[in-house]
């Protein structure tokens, strides 16, 4: 049987459209225009950033509306987070991590927890980051960070690495060894005493965002920090990457769009002998491939989401997504190069950016091959993904 989360229904379509289109806007009347300075400086200005996203609401998006968040369900968010990729990298990063994790506490986070953090996240005053990669392990159970229960207390050690906001966190989700075979989480507090946070060189696309290194040296939190029960670390790890992954995969749709429209105008634009390079059959098949990947993504999100919303756990689903969204938005995004030449090759141009920016939807929320290893476990267990995949039985 397939398990079951809280039915979301989002809000009201009224409401929605107005807070959709108000979000649209901005991003490209207000945030579009900081492109250039984020990209020359490889920081985004949060002193002008993050009131923006506080004031047309982009940092509740996922946060219930108990805890003054727009409570959206995941078919109303994609739209949004795809629409932020379209524009510098950056900035769709922020969003995507402050939503994404605000969204697990909400689910996997105690009533204490919950309350004392996501008013916070709704407007800013909080943000919550994700603290798993570790520089010397792998992931998952593959851990060198540990937890050791002291009284009423837990004492954390151990080093995490390329933990995305982490200029911006004021609280990290931790995942930490209880004993030599458990994992559990913590939500730790940015200033415990212990805990430190350094830069990491800067990436190769989605620029300005920090994407540290925390150490753990002694950090002391009280038991009611653990997140659940102790060796829950991995159910957790699951429950939040596997949406997370297709708010990935929307990611990657919103770039394919922007790439798409982009080169579309240019093969409109661009006269070589006479004429558009938009006649040429070459350049009409680069579209033609393009169009279908975006329009496959599309579907696929749509199908997700729609599962998701209705309570469903969609393990292999998400994974799908992830992965064919990050061979989309390649192929997508050198097809657009292709198209736009060398021109498209120089920072005069979005594509150049975009090229960049689409790279590290490859990395984010699991490589490739661990979407294969995800997505063929559950089928060879038998996990069904739609009707027309149904496991035939006999008695």
């Amino acid at each position: 049987m397939t398990a079951t989360l809280t039915h979301s229904v989002g809000i009201p379509e009224s409401e929605y459209l107005a807070l959709r289109d108000r979000i649209f806007e901005a991003i490209w009347s207000e945030l579009d225009p900081l492109e250039q300075r984020i990209e020359n400086d490889e920081q985004v200005p949060h002193d002008i950033v993050m009131p923006i996203l506080e004031r047309i609401g982009a940092l509740g998006l996922l946060v219930p509306r108990e805890y003054g968040g727009s409570g959206l369900s995941i078919a109303q968010y994609l739209p949004i987070i795809a629409e932020f990729a379209k524009v510098q990298g950056g900035l769709r990063v922020i969003v995507h991590v402050h939503n994404s994790f605000a969204h697990a506490l909400s689910e996997i986070g105690s009533d204490r927890q919950k309350a004392d953090v996501l008013p916070g996240t709704a407007t800013g005053r909080n943000s919550v980051a994700f603290a798993l990669t570790e520089p010397g392990f792998g992931t998952g159970a593959d851990l060198g960070s540990t937890a050791v229960r002291e009284g009423d207390d837990y004492v954390l050690n151990g080093e995490k690495w390329l933990i995305t906001n982490s200029d911006i966190a004021s609280h990290f989700i931790v995942f930490a060894k209880t004993t030599a075979t458990d994992v559990s989480a913590f939500l730790v507090p940015r200033e415990t005493d212990g805990l430190s946070i350094a830069a990491l060189p800067e990436t190769m696309g989605c620029k300005g965002t920090e994407h540290g290194r925390v150490t753990l040296d002694s950090v002391r939190v009280p038991a009611a920090a653990l997140v659940g029960v102790e060796g829950q670390g991995n159910e957790h790890l699951e429950r939040a990457l596997e949406i997370s992954r297709v708010f990935i995969a929307a990611s990657s749709l919103g770039t394919s769009e922007r790439a798409l429209e982009l080169s579309i105008a240019h093969a409109k634009s661009r006269v070589t002998f006479g004429k558009p390079i938009g006649t040429r059959q070459a350049i009409q098949r680069y579209l033609a491939e393009m169009a279908t990947d975006v329009y496959a993504l599309r579907g696929i999100l749509a199908d997700a989401a729609q599962k998701w919303d209705a309570g469903e756990r969609i393990p292999a689903e998400a994974s799908m997504c992830k992965l064919f969204g990050l061979e989309a938005v390649g192929r997508v995004t050198d097809r657009a190069l292709l198209i736009h030449g060398g021109i498209g090759y120089t920072r005069a141009h979005p594509i150049e950016r975009l090229y960049r920016d689409a790279r590290l939807n490859w990395l984010e929320e699991g490589t490739p091959t661990i979407q294969y290893l995800v997505t063929a476990g559950r089928l060879l267990d038998g996990y069904a993904f739609s009707d027309a995949f149904e496991t035939s039985r006999t008695d």
